[in-house]
């Protein structure tokens, strides 16, 4: 629920405790609900509900529980319905911030969003006011620990498959491509039984800030009280952690 996915963050990601997995779990269950309404139960013919349900199983949630909510989502009586919608504001000394969300009320969640924004320092802005600082990519993260592929070997079978760059750290590997052939990459790597820490696409910022100790505190302030607002699905920012 972060920003470009640098090697701390996958670390938080992956000791999340869980209730905080718990939490993720209903938010990717949203996500599923949306893309089945969309496009139907059927991954074959449904290609974001196949990229959802990829976000979903690199967030380690069951097969079961995956399964489950793409029924529940197709069933005659479900009547749920979510929209979803997007907020742009700036975080302390101008960080930029976008925040995805789902609603079934507007109302409620740009007054939830709003009122985070004001309490720590922040200000919502208008659509356009920062999305154009972010570029749309498709991100996949492989522990190392995970495969028995060389590095040069992975990165032939990513570029080969539409990857843009790889970047290679002590412990993980991140794989970038253009949005349209993430789920073509993705599909490659999984029948070679790669398995992700990350895989979805999303915003990736093209300058970064960087924050003194007490702007940082309310930057970090503003990202967690976000996260907890269960409307809100994903948070992107350029500050350089």
């Amino acid at each position: 629920m972060s920003g470009h996915s640098k090697w701390h963050n996958i670390q938080a990601k992956k000791g999340k405790t869980d209730a905080a997995r718990g939490k993720i779990f209903t938010k990717l269950g949203r996500e599923l609900l949306m893309a089945v309404k969309q496009g139907g139960p059927d991954p074959a013919g449904n290609s974001k509900l196949k990229d959802v349900i990829a976000k979903c199983k690199a967030n380690n949630m069951p097969n079961d529980t995956i399964n489950n909510a793409i029924k529940k989502a197709a069933g005659a009586g479900n009547n749920e319905s979510y929209e979803e919608i997007t907020y742009e504001g700036y975080g302390p000394n101008g960080v930029a911030i976008i925040v995805n969300a789902s609603t079934d009320n507007k109302n409620r969640t740009a007054a939830d969003v709003r009122h985070v924004f004001d309490k720590f320092g922040g200000n919502l802005g208008t659509t356009g006011c920062v999305s154009y600082l972010f570029e749309k990519k498709g991100v996949i993260i492989i522990d190392k620990n995970t495969t028995d592929l060389s590095s040069d070997d992975l990165m032939l079978l990513s570029i080969d498959n539409g990857a843009e760059d790889f970047e290679v750290d002590e412990e993980f590997y991140e794989i970038s491509c253009n949005p349209s052939d993430f789920s073509t990459l993705r599909e490659e790597l999984e029948k070679n039984n790669l398995e992700f820490v990350e895989a979805e696409v999303k915003l990736i910022p093209s300058t970064y800030v960087n924050l003194g100790e007490n702007e940082a505190r309310r930057m970090e302030l503003i990202l967690e009280k976000l996260d907890e607002l269960d409307d809100v699905i994903d948070v992107y920012h350029n500050w350089e952690e």
